[in-house]
């Protein structure tokens, strides 16, 4: 396989994936003997940073590892805490998604004193990636719900330039048609000031999809399929970030969306936009606090996650659409020992006023918001919670150094495997429109559950594969199969 279609393949992993863990190199490898001072002794000494060494960052600046550590030349630091010191600051390194492997080596020049080498081996940054997507909401909806009908595929081209200019900064671009057809441009800079905790990031987006879901009829979206566009519709927002510590990161966004319907849906769902209009225009003020201590992003085995988010639709200058909603979420990762973990997940959503247009309706069943098992349903409601809890036993784990791969950016491929078994549980208000036609109340106003067993793959280039089978309470089961991590 030429070197060409081997980015071309981890590209498509990356666009699917959104999490995995480097075992023998990344930042859960475990530690060796030499990655400490002074090994096999009970005694305390006081050690002082003399430098920094950064080797293998061939486009990366200096300045964007040297930001996650927490020891600066001339800091002194107990031997003791030293191992789990640089432990940490390997996993905030490797959580830049930069590199595919991360080493952190104390190198003693004298006594109390020593060198830090800082060894990582970075990653392919531009990836070109063909678009060839589902537009549903996740492959079993596709799958079931529209029985795989390939017309619902989007096809185009994806150009993602990670870490531009060396600075961590993300460019894309997206052409997409098919399905649905999008434009897309997205710019982001996390370091814009000299201590690097602030940031801007910047995105303009423009669809036009022939084919669009205009109403939920029992907790499955409803699709019209035209030759024709159903809807024009154009978002340009900017967002502040101020990471304050190593931990924890406001935001602060702004956003303008104007978007136009066709008759047709308007006539199918007089309440798709407010007062039966076929416009739509509003602004929108968001603000989300992270509080994230999780050893390894991509795959979390250990640590917490917090998350604050809060979003105000309609500012008063130019719409009349009026909402105000807060997202609260948490997840704990517990490391058992022997291989065995333990994670969960609870999100509690609230939003008002509840009269709200069909086009500003939220729900469970999307992105992070599901409940295992209820995957193909689209279950809405202006409140919600769900709690998902995973027990699970890591059965296999390698990481290949492949020493013929023309490029070294592709020459680590990492493999673990995970068993698992969980228990969802969630419950959603029903609106008061539904209840009103007395539609979409089959899974709303009631405690829901599912529960089963699965496999993890996390393999390269922070890729997740999920195999799973579900049991509901409501009696329904089936294989489910997803390319992103749970939570």
């Amino acid at each position: 396989m030429s070197a060409r279609w081997v980015i071309v393949t981890i590209g498509i992993l990356i666009l699917t994936g959104s999490g995995a863990q480097a075992q023998n190199g990344g930042a859960n490898s475990k530690r060796s003997k030499d990655d400490t001072v002074i090994s096999d002794t009970t005694s305390v000494e006081l050690l002082t940073l003399n430098k920094v060494i950064i080797a293998g960052n061939k486009t990366t600046r200096d300045r964007i590892i040297l930001r996650e550590l927490s020891l600066i030349p001339g800091d002194t630091v107990s031997n003791v805490l030293l191992p789990d010191i640089l432990q940490k600051d390997k996993n905030k390194i490797y959580n830049l998604r930069l590199f595919n492997t991360v080493e952190l080596r104390p190198i003693t020049v004298s006594s109390g004193r020593f060198d830090l080498l800082v060894e990582v081996t970075e990653r392919w940054y531009t990836f070109p990636v063909p678009i060839f997507e589902i537009s549903d909401r996740n492959f079993n909806e596709w799958w079931q719900t529209y029985d795989h009908d390939l017309s619902r595929v989007n096809y185009g081209l994806r150009l993602y330039q990670y870490n531009f200019r060396g600075r961590n900064e993300t460019l894309r671009l997206t052409a997409q048609f098919g399905f649905s057809r999008r434009y897309d441009l997205a710019y982001q800079i996390p370091n814009l000031d000299k201590n690097q905790k602030q940031g801007l990031s910047f995105l303009f987006s423009f669809a036009e999809p022939k084919n669009l879901s205009y109403f939920t009829e029992d907790h499955k979206l409803l699709f019209l399929k035209s030759q024709e566009v159903l809807r024009k519709s154009t978002l340009f927002a900017v967002n502040y970030s101020y990471r304050k510590s190593f931990y924890e990161t406001h935001n602060l966004g702004l956003e303008y969306r104007t978007s136009e319907i066709a008759d047709t849906i308007a006539t199918l769902n007089p309440n798709y936009y407010a007062n039966g209009e076929k416009n739509q225009r509003f602004e929108a003020i968001t603000y989300s606090f992270t509080s994230d201590h999780r050893d390894v992003f991509a795959y979390p085995l250990n640590g917490h996650h917090s998350n604050i988010y809060l979003k105000k639709i309609g500012l008063g200058l130019s719409s009349g659409v009026d909402q105000f909603e807060i997202n609260l979420t948490h997840a704990q990762y517990v490391d058992l020992k022997s291989g065995f973990y333990f994670s969960n997940f609870s999100s509690l959503y609230l939003s008002t006023p509840q009269s709200q247009p069909y086009s500003l309706y939220n729900a469970i069943g999307y992105r992070k918001q599901f409940l295992r098992g209820y995957e193909i349903y689209v279950i809405e409601g202006s409140r919600f919670f769900l709690n998902k809890a995973t027990l699970k036993k890591r059965i296999f784990t390698r990481g290949w150094h492949l020493a013929n791969m023309p490029h070294e950016q592709f020459s680590y491929f990492p493999l673990s495997i995970y068993l698992k078994g969980y228990v969802d549980m969630g419950y959603v208000e029903n609106f008061s429109r539904y209840q009103e036609l007395a539609i979409n109340n089959t899974l709303s106003n009631r405690f829901l559950i599912g529960a089963g067993g699965g496999l993890d793959i996390v393999t390269v280039y922070d890729a997740v594969l999920r195999f799973e089978y579900s049991f509901t309470r409501e009696g329904t089961h089936g294989f489910f199969f997803n390319v992103k991590k749970e939570f």
